[in-house]
Order: C-alpha cells, then structure tokens, then sequence
C-alpha cells in the first residue's frame, strides 16, 4: 500500500515546529504503525536526512511509551489499542495519516513526537506507597479480598500510563491516570491505611504539574488503550473529600 505521511516535526520545547510531509510506497498491510515509522526513518537515513524521534520500548502494549496522535485520535482509530499494536491494514491505500504528540502544557516536547512525561512520575511519587510490616510475607489467606474487589483493584492497575486520557481531554486533565493509580493500592487492605492522604497528596502534585480539571467528557475512557474506567475518579473523589474533612 502506498500513504502518504504529515510528520509532527520539532527540534526541541523551544522550536516552532511543523508538519511534514512524506511519501511511502510499498508498505506490507502486516506491519505495525511503528514497523512503517521503521521503514520510513530507515529511507531518511539513506537520504542523509535526520530520521523522526518517537518514543518506544517493549512494542507489546505494556510500557505506554508509543505515545503519538494518529488522525486525531490517541493512539490511532481503534479502541483499546497501543500504536504498537496498531496495524497498517487498518488503513487504506493512498490515505493520508496525520501524526503528532501529545498536546498538552504538562507534557513538554522533547523532539518530534517525544514529549516528557516525567509529570507522571512525579505524581505517582508524591503518594505511590503503602505502609507494610516488615519479615516474611503473609500467607495468602490471611488477607482475603473478594473476587469482584480483586478484579476492580487488577483492573485499575493495568494503566500503563501512557498520557492518552490527557491527550484526549480538551482541559488536559489527568484524572484518570491518577484515580487508576490510587484506586489499585484503595480497593487493597494493603493500601488502605493512606488512601485518604494519598489522594491528597497526588491530587495536589497532579495540579502543581499543570494538568486541568476533569471535563466529565469521559473522553478519557473512551480512548484509554487499557479501557481504563471513570469509576475510578468517582472513587478518587471520594478519597479527596474524606481525606479534606479529616484535615
């Protein structure tokens, strides 16, 4: 198949930056969205131009980091899916495919389509701990949890952070990736000693980077790769308001 490419192009936080656009003939339908990105920056270096920066490390929809806009959406047109995982015969021949980072003020561009995301970090520091006695680890059954609890706990644990709910939200909230993040360690006894402080602290950090407010768009949801849901900031402002009125 043959596409034509319009590239987000950026030397650093400080340039400009445009689009660019690229011609690609031949592209296998088999390949992933990043495999093509390969093949293109492979035909730039032979040209002795600079290739296109993008961000990627596990190429298995785990470490979130294949973070790009694809034709308006986070991560592409499917719902659920990594630009990793994302494959070219989901697009057709002769189209044009638009490509940018993320947009977003808490998400500083590094180059091309790398921005930092080194907020996320931040905010995860700022309240990611739980108090544990220290020696031998429990036996399992002497914490029991409930299915349906376990289940909502493993669920909210397999955001990966990626940024895509702040890409997709017009406020640039990152409500979402921050009430996954508290609702894993909430849901768990382990946890539960500082949920209250934990969704304070985070929220806090969270505001201090940048992020807006939440849109109640659920723009978020819809986009997550992980199916992530908005339960969980129902439950992160429940956290916040307990947490407030003990202050």
């Amino acid at each position: 198949m043959n596409l034509t490419l319009k590239v987000w192009r950026q030397k650093n936080a400080g340039d400009k930056g445009g689009f660019v656009t690229y011609n690609l003939k031949d592209i296998s339908t088999d390949m992933s969205f990043l495999e093509m990105f390969d093949v293109l920056n492979e035909e730039l270096i032979n040209k002795g131009e600079e290739p296109i920066a993008f961000d990627h490390d596990c190429r298995e929809g785990i470490c979130g980091m294949c973070s790009m806009y694809i034709n308006g959406r986070p991560h592409g047109p499917l719902k659920g899916t990594t630009t990793c995982q994302l494959h070219m015969r989901h697009f057709h021949d002769g189209e044009t495919i638009t490509v940018e980072p993320w947009r977003a003020k808490a998400f500083p561009v590094i180059k091309d389509l790398v921005v930092d995301r080194t907020s996320f970090d931040r905010i995860q520091h700022a309240g990611g701990f739980i108090s544990v006695s220290t020696g031998n680890a429990p036996d399992a059954n002497s914490l029991p949890i409930g299915k349906e609890i376990a289940d909502e706990a493993f669920d909210a644990a397999t955001c990966i952070g990626c940024g895509a709910c702040v890409a997709a939200c017009k406020n640039g909230s990152a409500m979402l990736f921050v009430s996954a993040k508290v609702s894993q360690l909430s849901l768990l006894p382990q946890g539960k000693p500082e949920s209250k402080q934990r969704a304070l602290s985070m929220l806090d950090a969270m505001d201090e980077e940048g992020f807006g407010h939440c849109t109640n768009t659920n723009a978020c949801e819809a986009e997550c790769p992980k199916n992530i849901s908005v339960s969980n900031i129902a439950r992160l402002n429940r956290e916040y308001i307990l947490g407030a009125l003990e202050k």
